[in-house]
């Protein structure tokens, strides 16, 4: 049985001290790659590397029934001032393991042993997934290609994201 494409609501927070509208190529290259997927672009952001402000500003998406995917490019390395994944965790409610995984083994196609330098992750915060990618885009374009664009893509079988999104926050539906 043939599936409609069924577009996500996404949002897309850069996370850099230096990068500005005019320079975030990394989070063009996922507004490029999200809307050539037919899905909409909800929302954008730049912060600086601010882990209290990027958990608030992931909270706030969460919450937001105008928003169902948050991505966000930078601060996944290793240096003091990368503090995206611990902001990313902060928000987490269940952390999806393999996202990192998979996302490794797609980088070190590309990039060799570099790709241990990443810490990618992801995981679900009151039904929105969230996604947490590095800053290059080159990397973003690797994660979007190698992962996201067939997860985010209802006709993917044999399953993806989109078909258990009504279902990521039936636990507080519960009572």
């Amino acid at each position: 049985m043939a599936r409609d494409f069924l577009p996500c609501r996404i949002a897309v927070l850069t996370v850099s001290d230096t990068r500005t509208p005019e320079d975030d190529r990394s989070g063009d290259a996922l507004v490029e790659r999200l809307t050539a997927a037919g899905h909409a672009l909800a929302a954008r952001a730049i912060l600086r590397d601010d882990r209290a402000a990027i958990a608030a500003q992931l909270e706030a998406w969460c919450g937001s029934a105008e928003i169902d995917v948050i991505l966000s490019t930078g601060g996944t390395g290793l240096t003091g001032r990368d503090v995206t994944v611990e902001a990313h965790r902060d928000v987490y409610e269940k952390e999806i393991d393999a996202f990192g995984t998979v996302f490794t083994m797609i980088s070190m196609e590309k990039i060799g042993t570099s790709a241990v330098q990443s810490r990618a992750c992801a995981g679900v915060a009151k039904g929105t997934y969230l996604f947490a990618l590095p800053g290059s885009p080159s990397a973003c374009r690797d994660a979007w290609d190698g992962i996201l664009a067939a997860q985010l893509d209802y006709r993917h079988t044999p399953c993806n994201f989109v078909e258990i999104m009504p279902r990521l926050d039936e636990h507080l539906r519960r009572k």
